[in-house]
């Protein structure tokens, strides 16, 4: 596993690193996210969500983790796993963008490892999900190194920048994650 990174939970307290991520990458990610109103793009906008991570933290319905360098201790990126349903279906969806800058370092694919490891031992969910655009290679090729299997394709998916975008549908569980990590 990649130790150049490491995850921890988003507090208010990173509010400031957080909207400087969010600005440094905030064309980049155009492509990738909803049309956010102007107001996102403030502290106040980013204080608001990251207590609302807190909250929902405390109550295991979603889990938002920086992602940050070993070393330098920079935030570089962030990884959520949102919709936390639990009963019977003890599923999470699966979320995360690395600051351009740091592309190609094997980042994301450590966050995804690391976050499946709180995922599946700690939040004591049975099963995370993801929807990956299909033209975004890196991203598939993220999932599917950390075992996700494909389940299908769901058009016109999310609205994102501007447009419904299909997305390709993946999936792993806990018993799937227990059958790499033993290996």
């Amino acid at each position: 596993m990649n130790s150049n990174i490491y995850l921890k939970p988003l507090t208010l307290a990173n509010a400031e690193q957080v909207l400087q991520l969010r600005n440094r990458n905030r064309d980049y990610l155009k492509k990738y996210e909803p049309i956010r109103p102007e107001s996102y793009w403030t502290l106040e906008v980013q204080q608001e969500m990251l207590i609302n991570g807190e909250q929902n933290f405390e109550a295991g319905q979603g889990y938002v983790f920086g992602i940050f360098e070993s070393v330098s201790e920079q935030l570089v990126g962030r990884i959520e796993i949102s919709g936390v349903a639990r009963g019977p279906f003890q599923n999470g969806n699966l979320g995360y963008f690395v600051d351009q800058d740091h592309h190609g370092k094997g980042y994301a694919s450590a966050a995804v490892q690391q976050c499946l490891q709180f995922a599946f031992t700690e939040a004591q969910l049975h099963r995370l999900q993801a929807g990956v655009m299909p033209w975004n290679t890196p991203s598939l090729r993220v999932l599917e190194k950390s075992g996700f299997r494909r389940e299908g394709l769901a058009e016109r998916y999310l609205h994102i920048n501007g447009n419904w975008e299909d997305h390709v549908l993946y999936a792993i569980t806990i018993e799937d994650w227990q059958r790499l990590t033993i290996n």
